[in-house]
Formats: C-alpha cells, structure tokens, sequence
C-alpha cells in the first residue's frame, strides 16, 4: 500500500519537511471521512496539480451543535484507506480528537457575515468550528492549495474568505459537485435515508435545475424564483424546507434582482436527514 496513515501531526511535519526538502508541491484535501466520489474527485483534482497529497480525515467535535450528528456520523477508515490509496494520496492525516484539541480551545477563527444566513442561520457555531479546524489543518501540512467542494458552497467561500483576510498563501479550489445518476449530490449523510426518502431526496436537485432553466428563459425576479422552488418542494409529502436562498455568490448576501453571479442554495430535510444543495448562475 502506497499511502502513508498517520495520527500524530508531528510526523505529518516530519514528512512535510521532506517533501519540501525534495522541492514538492502539496496538496490538502480536508476530509470528515466516509469518502464518496465527490471527495475522490478532489483527490483526484488535487493529484493532478500536485507532486503529493494529504487527505485529512477527521470527524471534528467543533462544528457539531448540541442535537446534531456527532456520535452517529458514518465512520469507515479502512474503507476510506482503500480509496485514498487507489486514487494515489500519499498521506492520510488521522488525528483522535485529543491530538487536535489536546486542551479545550481558547482561540478560534471567527468569519464574519456570510456565517450568518443560509446555514449559518440554524447552525450557530458551525462555521467558526469549520474555519478554526481548516486553520489547524493549514498550519499543520503548509499544503500549497486546498480543495473543497462547491456542494458546501457557504464553506467554499468562508475559507476562501478565511484565507484572503489572514493572508494564507494557500490557494484554495473549488470543485464541482459530483452527483448520483438520478442527480441527488453526493453525501455522506444520504447513507441515511430509505429507499423511499432516497426517491424524495431527488426534489433538492430537481428545483434548483428547474429554477435554472428560468433564470435562462429571462426571470430574474428572485422572490418569483424562490417561490417557484419553494411550491416545487412543497409537492414532495417528505422534504420539510429549512431554507431557500437566493444569494451572492461571493458574499452571500441577499439579493431582489439576478444581475450578477448568484448561488441558489437549498437545506431541506429528507425525515431526520438533512441534505443542502447549490447551484451557481
């Protein structure tokens, strides 16, 4: 097996000081685990603009509010060990939770204003737990370029943020979303849901498509488009809708009119799962 498995972050030092001995480019592709395509085509992205790759797999405490899936996220290292190997990473960066939070933390990174709505709204300490550990991560492998999906569209843009205001020479890149057949986006948490509410969960992707081909025929009223996806979903017995958002793409903040790059984002929940989705316009 080619890839290297580590717990400790001073042995990813050590093998990132050789690496930079060698004159490599490093690649960091931040991970929870349970990988699915979307997270290989990341890997597969970051392999081909890098000499090495770290894939860091860790379930972080932080970005977990009081009720949510913590302790029931799916875990699978040794699966996940198989597909960072076949897809040719050369570090997994697999830390226990005391390695990274050796004493409760006192410093964290706070992102300011596009951590407030879409699911910044509901998930009150979400991001700050998601840029604090990011900063940890970029600190610990001093990769080059970071990749991220664009299915966590409101994350994209808090580390790009993150990275731009802290003046981390780190280029951070956006991948797109990997979808199933049937156009669901790939996620770990859709291992949840039952083949009826898998069928269901189709309407997330099924709105945004169809919001998009109105936005191209000429609507660019977002309250009438945001209606339209809204009544869409409302069809599905269930989705129950936490949110609909028609925003900026680069800050995130509201908009009345589509007259520039907009991100159309969804969280809606299949039963007890909770699925997001996005599309760019």
């Amino acid at each position: 097996m080619g890839v290297k498995v580590m717990h400790y972050i001073d042995e990813v030092r050590e093998e990132i000081k050789e690496y930079r001995k060698q004159g490599y480019s490093i690649g960091l592709v931040p991970t929870m685990g349970y990988l699915h395509e979307g997270h290989l085509s990341l890997i597969k992205k970051a392999k081909e603009q890098n000499d090495k790759v770290v894939v860091s797999i860790f379930v972080n405490p932080t970005q977990f509010g009081p009720n949510e899936d913590l302790a029931s996220y799916p875990r699978d290292l040794e699966r996940d060990i198989k597909l960072c190997d076949s897809e040719g990473a050369d570090i997994i960066f697999n830390p226990a939770v005391e390695e990274m939070y050796p004493t409760p933390s006192k410093t964290f990174v706070n992102v300011e204003e596009i951590t407030d709505g879409l699911c910044g709204a509901t998930r009150k300490g979400h991001f700050k737990g998601v840029a604090s550990v990011v900063a940890k991560l970029f600190n610990i492998v001093k990769p080059d370029k970071a990749y991220f999906g664009q299915k966590d569209a409101q994350q994209l843009a808090v580390i790009k943020r993150m990275v731009k205001d802290l003046n981390m020479d780190i280029e951070i890149v956006g991948c797109m979303t990997v979808r199933e057949e049937d156009n669901l986006a790939k996620s770990s948490r859709n291992i949840y849901l039952t083949p009826e509410q898998r069928k269901a969960a189709t309407v997330l992707s099924k709105s945004l498509f169809e919001a998009k081909r109105r936005v191209e025929e000429g609507e660019k009223e977002v309250k009438k488009i945001k209606q339209y996806i809204l009544d869409l979903i409302g069809q599905e017995p269930l989705a129950n809708i936490e949110y609909v958002e028609i925003v900026d793409a680069e800050n995130l903040q509201p908009l009345e009119i589509i007259d520039r790059q907009v991100l159309i984002a969804l969280a809606v929940k299949i039963g007890k799962t909770r699925l997001i989705d996005n599309l760019t316009l």
